[in-house]
């Protein structure tokens, strides 16, 4: 339990429940987190039981209340004391997320109005537990592992995060050394709630380049496999680039929330949505992304980069077509990333806005092919990537896929 670093509101409906900068958090490995709101930030005078207002309960009581206003049908549940026994906390109170809005702010002190975001709770977590995911360490020769975490809603490790954790184990080998390029196919689902083995095997050490297989594995399972290729620094002897796409900046697109605390994401019209009743448009996204804060590490920044290049190829493939959203993915319909290959031209930088381009250039067979860039906020080309994934319906024999788990 710890006091949770951002503001937090509840809401039934347009009724405000309770707003606290001093909310604690439950943040289990598995499970969805918890806020515990202070009991002196909680509008009892909103609650009703009994048909009583304004009760106050004590300690270890569970207040029910029921409304019949706009927005308000429904059962709303405070529990002032945590369900969980091992916890002990009083003056404090949750409520039940599947009954009350919960709000947070994400706002890091010191920072411009217009970089205020507010999301979700439950989140899946911070942008600092992503980077801990991303921050392989060595645990024996040319072998790494890093943090594990889940909130249990999709336990299933993303592929991006694997490339990403392949490139961050690559330099941590060689530190001297840049990302070339990474290419990385995924080859069955991983448990994001069991650490992840990076395994590395040195294929060349030469003067000017070093050549790496990296394979992830979990139960001495293959999961995915590639190669990582890293070069030594070498002054320019000629230089060009593609130029950037005509977007409009960061602040002009619409803020996105993807369940990370710490993270800015900002789309161009709206265009990354889920249901399969979204508008139709071209198969394009654009998307401004942000870490707050990341540490003074290379292999951090480009992990990070990395790791968000399969977040929305699918969703671009999906764009054309009506009746048909990534809503529906692991439900009715099979969707992932089956391999991504990425270029590195440039320093890169995640803690300041990248625009990524994602263009899916086709789409059948029940597979999908997309085309992307990275640009820096300056329009200077960063890496340039493709995506391979799957789009098509589940075999018949499969009448109830676990969407927790099914790919």
């Amino acid at each position: 339990m710890e006091r949770y670093p951002y503001q937090a509101t509840a809401w039934l409906g347009d009724v405000q429940l309770a707003r606290s900068d001093g909310c604690l958090w439950h943040d289990e490995l598995g499970q969805p987190a918890e806020l515990f709101f202070p009991v002196a930030d909680i509008d009892f005078s909103s609650l009703k039981t009994d048909g009583a207002s304004g009760h106050h309960p004590r300690y270890g009581e569970t207040v029910s209340w029921s409304g019949s206003g706009p927005g308000q049908q429904g059962l709303l549940a405070v529990i002032v004391a945590p369900p969980n026994p091992s916890i002990v906390l009083k003056d404090h109170g949750t409520f039940d997320p599947g009954c009350v809005r919960i709000e947070v702010v994400d706002r890091a002190p010191g920072v411009e109005p217009r970089d205020v975001n507010v999301k979700s709770f439950p989140t899946w977590g911070d942008a600092t537990h992503l980077i801990e995911v991303m921050d392989v360490q060595p645990t024996g020769s040319l072998r790494f592992t890093g943090l594990a975490r889940t909130d249990g809603y999709r336990p299933v490790v993303e592929g991006s995060q694997m490339l990403g954790q392949a490139i961050v184990a690559a330099l941590r080998h060689a530190p001297n050394r840049r990302v070339v390029s990474a290419h990385m196919a995924f080859l069955r689902a991983a448990d994001a709630a069991r650490p992840l083995l990076i395994q590395l095997e040195e294929l060349s050490a030469g003067r000017s380049f070093t050549g790496l297989a990296a394979r992830a594995l979990q139960d001495e399972r293959f999961c995915a496999a590639g190669t990582v290729l890293l070069r030594s620094a070498a002054p320019d002897l000629i230089r060009h680039a593609v130029d950037p796409p005509d977007v409009p900046g960061p602040y002009e697109c619409v803020p996105l929330d993807m369940g990370v605390t710490g993270r800015d994401i900002r789309v161009r019209e709206a265009a990354y949505a889920s249901g399969p009743d979204a508008p139709v448009g071209p198969p394009q996204i654009d998307a401004w992304v942000r870490f707050r804060q990341v540490p003074d590490d290379e292999a951090i920044h480009v992990g990070l980069m990395a790791q968000f290049t399969g977040h929305m190829s699918i969703a671009a493939a999906l764009r054309p077509h009506a009746g048909i959203g990534q809503s529906e993915a692991h439900r009715a319909l099979s969707m992932g990333i089956n391999a991504i290959s990425l270029s590195v031209h440039g320093e890169i930088r995640a803690d300041q806005w990248l625009l990524y381009r994602h263009l899916s250039t086709s789409a059948g067979d029940g597979m999908t092919h997309s085309e992307c860039r990275v640009h820096d906020e300056h329009g200077q080309l960063m890496a340039s990537f493709s995506v391979d994934a799957m789009v098509r319906s589940f075999p018949q024999e499969v009448q109830t896929p676990d969407a927790r788990m099914a790919m």
